[in-house]
């Protein structure tokens, strides 16, 4: 979740040439101010000097320049704009040689008139450490008109840190921190080593305990070595060893299990989360890639027809449709744009439930009249939590189910697209609420508090929900986990992407005290990508 520091600008005599993108390289007194590329782009462009009209123009143009090129590591062109251009360059180039600075970002102030023929501009330094933070630091750039009438910076140490003199500089000091270890729910110690899909979990567990590294930067006698001065420090507070490990849900055969069953991917983007119906505790976060971005609780994807567990149940509350009442099943049904079904199939005079078991798009589309138009998005948070904020114990993404713009829009939110939004943490919660009629914050860590507020689903819808959810199985759309031991019940999704990607692949499903979730990126359908994944996982794990 990087975004870039500032936007570009131009600088005087016309715009640059685009440069190819950095790699990774060691750090050298010449590219580690070369490493400032992005930021001083931004000083370039007009953004905080456009309308002054008080200034010099010629003034404010050369700080301009000078930041851009000192931030873009052109240090000659930047030495060059001071009155001092061979010492400039050198001390440019040596500034930040072991400080291990990436993408810095520089931004001018608004620039202030001095009265004795000098202008000061002052500016923001924003300096990420590899691994640590960001160093920030203001200073000021002096300018001063030179006898032809041209501008110049007018060179002194201070302007590039108001505490570098010739007698202290900066050292960047990292202390070595032990790892935090986190746990599971039976003691079991968990590990990237030994769970490598748990790696994104885990680093956020270890920082949300103090963990992680930790450093500073100092002002020290560039001859003692002396530490005269912090001025900046990173991480967070020393980790108290007798405060224990962090101690999760998790349980290491279901995470275990889990992995494995995400090679049933073909290789492809994927995403499984397993937790207990009774309390809502997540027993597996798997994810592929296993390192990288937690999609499994922090994604934001279309759930597809697996969401039609959700608006099946604002029809069921309302009596607005009965499982045995006919609901035909046509094979394109248009609401502002065409809608059809998975591989354009139909299926004339159906019950409902056979519209839900067989996944008909057209027969819940043409029930949207029978639903106000914010009514989805009220039982969604209502019943499900869906929209209310979790405290699962990482950052997590807790779904929208946005009141639709248009009859469009309504059409295809009964079918889980337009802009609702959930991830596999999101429908394995809706399928446990589904069949307890009660929702459970998900939880990640143990203890974790439940600020959340819902309303238990009544008794006989539940009862209908399960008959359904068991129904798919034994004859709809998630016959890949028939012949598996146990009552399971489950539902498919297959969710629109855009029209030059294939379609992503979801199933959900319940046996005993667990409900788990998969999607399949670009899986094309629910049954044929994610089923294998949660048939494979339901094969390997007990029933309970």
């Amino acid at each position: 979740m990087n975004s870039s520091f500032s936007a570009p600008g131009i600088p005087p005599g016309g715009p640059r040439r685009p440069r190819p993108r950095r790699t990774a390289r060691s750090l050298t007194a010449v590219a580690a101010v070369a490493a400032v590329a992005l930021g001083g782009a931004y000083a370039a462009g007009l953004g905080p000097f456009e309308g002054d009209t008080g200034p010099d123009p010629g003034a404010v143009a050369e700080a301009r320049a000078f930041l851009a090129d000192w931030a873009a590591g052109r240090l000659p062109q930047a030495a060059a704009r001071t009155t001092g251009p061979d010492r400039a360059e050198q001390v440019l180039a040596s500034f930040t040689t072991g400080l291990d600075i990436g993408e810095p970002r520089l931004t001018a102030g608004k620039p202030e008139e001095t009265g004795d023929g000098t202008l000061t501009v002052p500016f923001t330094a924003k300096m990420p450490v590899t691994g640590l933070g960001t160093w920030t630091y203001t200073s000021e750039l002096p300018l001063r008109e030179q006898k032809d009438g041209a501008w110049k910076v007018d060179w002194t140490l201070s302007l590039v840190h108001p505490r570098l003199t010739g007698t202290e500089k900066f050292r960047l000091e990292r202390e070595e921190t032990a790892p935090v270890e986190v746990t599971g729910r039976d003691g079991e110690t968990l590990s990237a080593a030994t769970h490598p899909s748990l790696a994104p979990v885990l680093d956020r567990l270890a920082q949300g305990a103090d963990g992680g590294p930790r450093g500073a930067v100092r002002l020290v006698d560039r001859e003692t070595g002396e530490v005269l001065r912090t001025e900046a420090t990173f991480g967070g507070k020393d980790t108290d060893a007798d405060d224990g490990p962090v101690r999760t849900t998790l349980h290491a055969g279901w995470q275990s299990a889990a992995e494995r069953a995400l090679g049933k991917a073909d290789g492809k983007n994927a995403a499984l989360v397993a937790l207990r119906i009774d309390d809502g505790e997540i027993l597996a976060v798997a994810n592929a890639p296993a390192s990288g971005f937690n999609r499994a609780v922090s994604g934001t994807y279309a759930p597809g027809s697996t969401w039609k567990i959700v608006t099946s149940t604002a029809l069921l509350l309302k009596g607005a449709v009965a499982p045995d009442d006919v609901v035909d099943c046509p094979r394109y049904l248009t609401v502002g744009k065409r809608f059809q079904n998975v591989e354009t199939s139909e299926h004339p005079g159906a019950t409902f439930r056979k519209d839900f078991t067989e996944s008909c798009n057209t027969a819940f589309i043409g029930l949207r009249g029978k639903l106000g138009d914010g009514e989805l998005g009220e039982v969604a948070e209502k019943y499900f939590g869906v929209g209310q904020t979790w405290h699962v114990g990482v950052p997590s993404y807790d779904g929208s189910v946005p009141v639709p713009r248009d009859a469009t829009e309504k059409a295809a939110s009964m079918i889980g697209q337009g802009r609702v939004q959930a991830n596999p943490l999101i429908m394995a919660s809706v399928t446990a609420t589904a069949v307890s009629g009660t929702f459970h914050q998900p939880s990640l860590v143990a203890g974790t508090e439940d600020t959340t507020g819902t309303t238990p689903l009544p008794p006989e819808v539940v009862t209908r929900l399960r008959a359904l959810m068991r129904a798919t199985v034994t004859e709809g759309t998630a016959r890949v986990l028939a012949g598996l031991p146990g009552d399971i019940g489950a539902k498919t999704g297959t969710a629109e992407v855009s029209d030059d990607q294939e379609n992503n692949g979801w199933m959900v499903a319940h046996r005993g005290s667990v409900a788990v979730a998969c999607v399949v990126e670009e899986g094309v359908t629910g049954g044929g990508s994610a089923g294998p994944v949660i048939r494979s996982l339901l094969s390997a794990v007990p029933e309970n």
